[in-house]
């Protein structure tokens, strides 16, 4: 790494969830990168209009200064329930930043899907949000984690409940961290969202709160909280953290519409 990246390193932060065995997690923060304009600085999205020399070499510092063992496994994320198993698909889902070698372009289409998980060590399990709510799976563990992209529409479709399915294991074993989203005193909704969760959940009703515009503030944290707890899972940390009212430190599409992308990885070392 050269001095200047030294300097201008990305900075994330670390799940706040107990330490688990050769597994390393962070979420990053919108510093450290070179793109410029609405998407400065480091962005990590390759879909949202930004130059693709400048998200490839946002991956690249990323991947450098973070020490990941491989590159990222991005998705192209759709706001639904699809989980990717990255161990069986490890072919298809090849890095998609350029740089390196035998690496394909940054804009290959990925495949669709709003979770991945893995059970191999050095495959490093991506998601990009900016507002949605990022969520990250261990196994006490540590042989199984992974990452589900959860706007409303993917919690409300069930995408945390595929992924736990997904995982196999007792849901009472996991560890789940709720990573930056946009807060509930942030995140206005439409009567007929509030109605998506009740139908699934009367005990919903604590996530809103009715605004003096005859709408609803949702709280996605607490929503995935509510049905993580459905599940069986009852180890949950995070979710402090508020996109829209940190403009220095996250991305967020409700404030500035046309902007960046944030990344929250998940991955099992490659020795334990």
């Amino acid at each position: 790494m050269r001095r200047d990246e030294i300097v201008q390193a990305p900075h994330w932060l670390i799940p706040d969830w107990p330490s688990l065995p050769c597994v390393r997690a962070l979420s990053t923060l919108r510093e450290g990168g070179v793109s410029q304009g609405a998407y400065a600085s480091l962005n990590l999205g390759a879909h949202v209009g930004d130059d693709a020399a400048n998200v490839a070499e946002n991956r690249r510092r990323l991947t450098l200064s973070a020490g990941l063992p491989s590159e990222p496994i991005w998705l192209t994320q759709v706001h639904g329930n699809g989980v990717r198993n990255i161990d069986a698909e490890a072919a298809s889902l090849a890095p998609t930043c350029s740089g390196l070698a035998g690496s394909r372009s940054v804009a290959s289409e990925p495949p669709a899907a709003d979770a991945s998980w893995t059970r191999s060590r050095a495959r490093v399990c991506a998601i990009l949000t900016a507002d949605c709510l990022p969520v990250l799976f261990a196994t006490q563990s540590g042989d199984a984690v992974a990452a589900a992209h959860a706007g409303w529409r993917g919690l409300s479709g069930g995408v945390l409940e595929a992924t736990v399915n997904a995982l196999g294991v007792d849901p009472a074993t996991l560890l789940v961290w709720l990573g930056p989203a946009i807060g509930r005193q942030h995140f206005e909704v439409g009567p007929e969202v509030r109605e998506v969760f009740l139908a699934n959940d009367a005990g919903a009703v604590v996530a809103f709160k009715e605004s003096s515009r005859g709408r609803w503030w949702a709280d996605l944290g607490l929503l995935a909280r509510l049905r993580l707890l459905k599940l069986g899972v009852t180890h949950v940390y995070g979710g402090g953290e508020c996109t829209y009212a940190q403009p220095e430190r996250f991305y967020s599409h409700r404030r500035e519409g046309q902007t960046g992308r944030q990344a929250t990885l998940i991955w099992i070392e490659r020795t334990g």
